[in-house]
């Protein structure tokens, strides 16, 4: 398969801004002004994820991103009939299903498509019609690969969490052979004609390996971005992931 010719894109999710705003209450930090200066900081797009418990995004957080930005909104939700109907009230960029309960902290694991073919299809194709790309957050796995495929999705995007929670963990042989199997299963899903996206728990030390394989056109970072921003910046923030990324894939 060919490698993915152009320069390799980073979204920057801004979640945890509303985190930090919803913690105190009020209107501060507002999450569209980090959208605005991780825009200006050279970010490709901009992801933020609705939870059904608006835990930190809220409703007017998505109308107003919608609006001010410049720059594609990939705008994460559960496959559920309000997020549907929000996403097409808004008509995002993009749209990307994840999988979501109430008691996690993030987002575990990835979506089973493979085991709800027929109703993610079904749920896909109001989306597509009204102009959003569809993405799916899935394991490095050949047979949700495959499935993303068969239910009409243009995008998945690797769940990378696997991969930097064994290297957190000093379990490098592990570590490895999930690396390998992110290879692997990208150079797959590029094969079935799906945008191989890439994302979760990603850093300074984990994102080299990531964003040298060949057939990954975008990496969405978010968590890391905004902690290390609290030291840096958003802008120094961005500016080393963005370097950090650039030469892996040189």
């Amino acid at each position: 398969m060919t490698p993915y010719a152009g320069p390799l894109r980073l979204g920057v999710n801004i979640d945890h801004v509303a985190t930090v705003r919803n913690a105190r209450g009020g209107e501060t930090p507002d999450p569209v002004r980090a959208a605005l200066m991780a825009e200006e900081a050279g970010a490709d797009g901009i992801t933020a994820h609705l939870r059904e418990d608006r835990r930190h995004i809220r409703d007017e957080d998505i109308a107003r991103l919608v609006k001010a930005l410049h720059v594609p909104l990939n705008f994460e939700m559960a496959a559920t009939t309000e997020m549907q109907e929000i996403a097409l009230k808004t008509r995002p960029h993009a749209v990307c299903l994840v999988p979501e309960k109430r008691e996690e902290r993030t987002t575990e694991g990835g979506l089973d498509v493979a085991g709800d073919t027929a109703r993610l299809s079904q749920f896909i194709a109001p989306l597509r019609d009204a102009g959003c790309r569809v993405s799916l957050f899935i394991a490095a796995d050949r047979a949700q690969i495959d499935a993303a495929a068969e239910v009409g999705a243009a995008v998945i995007e690797l769940h990378t969490g696997a991969y930097c929670d064994l290297h957190a963990e000093g379990r490098h042989a592990d570590r490895d052979a999930e690396l390998a199997r992110l290879v692997e299963m990208a150079a797959h899903a590029a094969e079935r004609g799906l945008e191989v996206h890439a994302g979760h728990g990603l850093s300074y030390e984990t994102v080299r390996p990531v964003a040298a394989i060949p057939q990954v056109v975008e990496l969405n970072i978010g968590h890391f971005l905004i902690g290390e921003a609290i030291f840096a910046g958003l802008q120094g923030a961005i500016t080393g992931m963005r370097r950090a990324m650039d030469e892996a894939r040189a």
